[in-house]
């Protein structure tokens, strides 16, 4: 129960961390950096500064994205969102992933992808909304002749079909194709996504953007911090295990002293047959590496199943609440393995004290015990 309680918690641990960190990251946003402006009028992400940064050894993809405040319509009913004009690869190097449909593909500029809660702003679900056509209206900001800032509100002639939802139910918003717009000559960008060719350029490239007077960030300083805090998390989940680990040992070696004292007559038996001392200890310590063993085994089971159940649980609930299902458990096999081990070698040093202590027993007095 002990190994048990371990495997349980810590798995437990394990698997909270690889729900979380799964669904904010991919492979290609480990390895984008964002890129903005800042508050700064010094320097600003427009072509000219694109142009920079690709020349940045060690880039291998830019996307660029631009936002307006805009009115999407959907069958003659009008909401409000944000409107984020992106390249086709801007969803993947974010590490967005619709959970209804698809992303963009390369060369449509027809396509949309919205949120979840801009469904609900035409009161229909997820999968509903899901091939429907919406037209846009952006209101584009821009300097007059007198150097203030004005709104002009633009009507797109093109309509687009919703080929994907992500899942938030938070903000109002869609994502269509930069190429879409490009009428409207867009000079500056809000954001630039930087993919590199490998995880250890990071940290130069980004120090070289930002020498040039940008804002750079990466997810990779996220997940990092993220995962000292679960490593936090799954050393007080096996504190929690360890303490019951450890009742668990006491158990055994009470168990191993209380063969020892109901064996002693069968020690002076085994003695006076001609089993030697070193013998009767190697059949205690055998013993009690067997039963460590087997106990670790059996708690691996316990754990394992146990997991799977609360796991089966908790999705039950959340399917019928319209969650998603999620896998709260999982267990590396090299932590297996450990524990396996562990288990063993806890056997084997519980064994050791009844051990010796049948090494020590005179067989004369083994044999009139009683």
């Amino acid at each position: 129960m002990g190994i048990g309680a371990v495997m349980f918690l810590v798995s437990l641990g394990y698997g909270l961390q690889n729900t979380i960190l799964n669904r904010i990251t991919t492979a290609d946003s480990l390895l984008s950096i964002d890129v903005t402006a800042g508050v700064s009028d010094l320097v600003s992400l427009n072509k000219e500064s694109l142009a920079k940064f690709s020349a940045i050894e060690g880039t291998a993809e830019i996307s660029r994205s631009v936002s307006f405040s805009s009115s999407i319509v959907l069958d003659e009913i009008t909401g409000d969102g944000v409107a984020y004009a992106v390249d086709s690869s801007f969803l993947r190097l974010n590490g967005v992933t619709p959970t209804i449909g698809n992303s963009f593909t390369n060369g449509n500029t027809d396509e949309v992808v919205i949120s979840s809660a801009a469904a609900q702003l035409f009161n229909l679900s997820e999968q509903e909304v899901v091939g429907k056509t919406v037209a846009l209206t952006l209101f584009v900001p821009f300097l007059n002749e007198e150097g203030f800032d004005e709104i002009e509100m633009v009507e797109l002639e093109n309509t687009y079909r919703v080929i994907g939802v992500i899942a938030d139910e938070n903000a109002s918003f869609v994502y269509l194709p930069l190429k879409s717009i490009e009428d409207l000559k867009i000079e500056r960008y809000d954001q630039i996504k930087l993919k590199v060719k490998d995880s250890s350029l990071i940290d130069s490239v980004r120090e070289k953007i930002t020498e040039m007077g940008f804002l750079a960030s990466s997810l990779s300083d996220t997940i990092e911090q993220a995962n000292k805090i679960f490593k936090i998390i799954q050393i007080g989940l096996f504190s929690f295990g360890f303490i019951a680990l450890l009742v668990s040992a006491i158990g055994m070696f009470n168990t191993m002293t209380i063969t020892l004292l109901e064996r002693i007559n069968e020690i002076g038996i085994m003695r006076a047959t001609g089993i030697t001392k070193k013998d009767i200890r190697r059949i205690f310590l055998l013993e009690s590496v067997i039963m460590g063993f087997l106990g670790g085994i059996g708690g691996i089971i316990v754990g394992f199943v146990g997991g799977k159940l609360l796991n089966l649980g908790i999705n039950i609930l959340a399917n019928n609440f319209g969650g998603q299902p999620v896998n709260l458990f999982y267990s590396p096999i090299w932590f297996v393995l450990v524990v396996a081990i562990f288990s063993t070698v806890v056997g084997f040093l519980t064994g050791i004290y009844p051990s010796m202590k049948a090494y020590r027993i005179n067989p004369l007095e083994a044999l009139r015990y009683k």
